[in-house]
């Protein structure tokens, strides 16, 4: 790893398959936006990203694989999310009901219900959501990163 200040970890699904998957498709320039949950920011008293931040992809065993700077942060209804955001997730989605569904099904999981303290949470059309694109600045572990692709 070269030298580098601290970075922010980012943090892509739970650590295991989805994380890795998703850590692949960064890696393999499929993945060059994410969604979040604003509540999810304001659970964890977090601020947004701004545009031009650089922070570590963090893979399932903790690892910094890569830098990532943040392009562009958009705050949006969930119901607002376009088909060019949906596909630029990279994973494979071919509609935005499509990649809604993947989601729902990961935004109503126990561990993101523990994660925002709320055992009923549920998402719809006017959940406020935090649409960021990335990119890939530099790869931190070349041989972790080559086994990714």
């Amino acid at each position: 790893m070269s030298n580098h200040e601290p970075l922010k970890p980012f943090l892509l699904a739970f650590p295991g398959p989805l994380r890795d998957r998703l850590v692949g498709a960064v890696l393999a320039g499929d993945k060059v936006s994410t969604t979040g949950l604003l509540a999810e920011y304001e659970a964890e008293k977090e601020e947004l990203p701004p545009v031009g931040e650089r922070s570590a992809l963090i893979d399932s065993d903790g690892r910094e694989i890569a830098v990532l700077e943040v392009t562009e942060v958009r705050v949006l209804r969930l119901g607002d999310v376009d088909l060019q955001h949906a596909i630029d997730e990279g994973e494979g989605d071919t509609s935005v009901a499509e990649w809604r569904a993947g989601h729902e099904k990961f935004w109503h999981s126990q561990e993101m219900r523990e994660a925002l303290g709320d055992p009923e949470f549920t998402v719809d059309d006017d959940t406020m959501v935090v649409a960021e694109r990335f990119r890939v600045v530099e790869l931190l572990d070349p041989v972790v990163g080559a086994a990714q692709r």
